[in-house]
């Protein structure tokens, strides 16, 4: 019994009488003309001319996609084989790798600070051009220009809400813009005597934190923009000022080849940390998710002793190095060496995990940070890197982290895979996975 129905076999008889007639098999066609019993007369215009080959060099076609697809269905089916706790682990592990998903111009000088928006899918970049820009990074579109500063906008950060931003500049003012009132400038600080290179937000969003060169570090109220402290003890420009997660601390670093851990409320030096042979560019807190790694890195036991904000930081300097450092003690717990130029920028990976540095040699590179060997190097960028940020991610809840958890382990934060840098090349570059 035949597959095909009485018109398909039609076609196939009369197919293969114009290719037996075309190719001059004269006794087979006539053969098959007699045993088939078809009254055909070949017609190089009727539609079986041609059509043989045509269905043949067709099925070879759907065969070889055929196989494309079953190779390809098997490699997702193994992904997909993959427990969700695994491909979970694959992104908690997610570091940046070239090429960058988006590389924003626009701006008309270097990139001097990159921030993250902690809810919206925002970038804002301040630049040495005086502007800041606002970026959707998950398009990579520009949004709005922020205009205001009379000279380079040095540095920028958005409160925890994201509701203001804070800028400031080496105009000697400090900005507040509302994000939701069409990002209008509505207040400005006048308080340094020099250039305003760094400015924070404390935790609790009442008071905004600033260093400058003119050796200081000053404390403002937002709502009233009065000067509630100025901080003395560095003995030269101020680079940088981070506040420890509960406000309790903050950490600057200077020309003066130190960092200095600070009392905010009575401005005490804590302690002095000297080390460096150079200025030092910038100092982080670490989050308590990776204080079992520095722990690990450094020797020291794993007892819940601090698992309080504020226990460790990291600095960068102009000599090349990027050091960890005890907090309480002062104590330099680590160096960790492999840049060849000033380091710029450093951030935390949000899993504890790693360390990421971003620098003059235009490489960001990746610390693991229990062994301190450098595990990754992107060429990121076709000048010096200033600044570098990770995404938005879940407010660190102060309440539960000076140890009253009860493990000790602080919870794995949420956190959005992004990271930002912005370069001399006056680009800024969204890397995703």
């Amino acid at each position: 019994m035949s597959l095909l129905s009485e018109r398909q076999t039609e076609e196939l008889q009369k197919s293969i009488l114009e290719y037996l007639h075309a190719n001059n098999f004269v006794d087979a066609f006539n053969a098959l003309k007699t045993e088939s019993g078809i009254d055909y007369t070949p017609d190089p215009k009727a539609k079986y001319a041609g059509l043989l080959e045509k269905k043949w060099t067709s099925v070879i076609r759907l065969q070889k996609k055929i196989m494309d697809l079953e190779n390809r269905n098997a490699a997702l089916q193994e992904e997909l084989s993959l427990s969700p706790a695994k491909r979970a682990a694959l992104q908690t592990d997610w570091v940046p790798r070239a090429p960058a998903a988006y590389v924003l111009k626009g701006h008309r000088g270097q990139i001097l600070k990159v921030a993250f928006h902690p809810t919206f899918n925002l970038l804002a970049s301040a630049s040495e051009d005086a502007t800041v820009k606002i970026w959707d990074w998950e398009t990579g579109e520009f949004e709005r220009t922020l205009k205001g500063h009379t000279r380079g906008v040095n540095d920028v950060a958005f409160d925890s809400k994201g509701n203001l931003l804070v800028t400031c500049s080496s105009d000697l003012f400090i900005k507040i813009w509302d994000v939701q009132n069409e990002w209008k400038n509505t207040k400005t600080f006048a308080g340094h005597d020099h250039t305003i290179s760094s400015v924070r937000f404390m935790p609790g969003d009442q008071q905004i934190v600033s260093a400058s060169r003119d050796q200081t570090i000053r404390i403002f109220d937002v709502a009233s923009t009065h000067l509630v402290r100025t901080i003395t003890g560095h003995t030269d420009w101020v680079r940088c000022v981070d506040p420890s997660d509960d406000g309790r601390l903050i950490a600057s670093c200077s020309n003066d080849q130190t960092a200095r851990i600070i009392d905010p409320l009575s401005g005490e030096t804590k302690a002095e940390l000297r080390g460096h042979q150079h200025t030092i560019e910038v100092v982080v807190f670490a989050p308590i998710v990776a204080y079992a790694a520095i722990r690990e890195l450094a020797g020291l036991p794993q007892t819940d002793r601090s698992n309080r904000p504020g226990a460790y930081v990291a600095t960068g300097a102009r000599d090349m190095t990027i050091k960890l450092w005890d907090t309480q003690t002062g104590q330099m717990l680590r160096t960790l060496q492999g840049h060849d130029n000033w380091v710029r920028a450093l951030v935390f990976h949000p899993s504890g995990k790693f360390l990421l540095s971003a620098c003059d040699d235009k490489t960001i590179r990746v610390w693991e940070l229990t062994t301190g060997r450098c595990v990754k190097k992107v060429d990121a960028h076709g000048h010096f890197i200033n600044c570098m940020a990770w995404g938005p991610q879940a407010a660190a809840d102060p309440t539960k982290t000076n140890g009253a958890s009860g493990s000790g382990k602080a919870e794995p934060e949420k956190f959005v895979n992004v990271v930002a840098t912005g370069s001399v090349d006056q680009t800024i570059k969204i890397w995703l996975p």
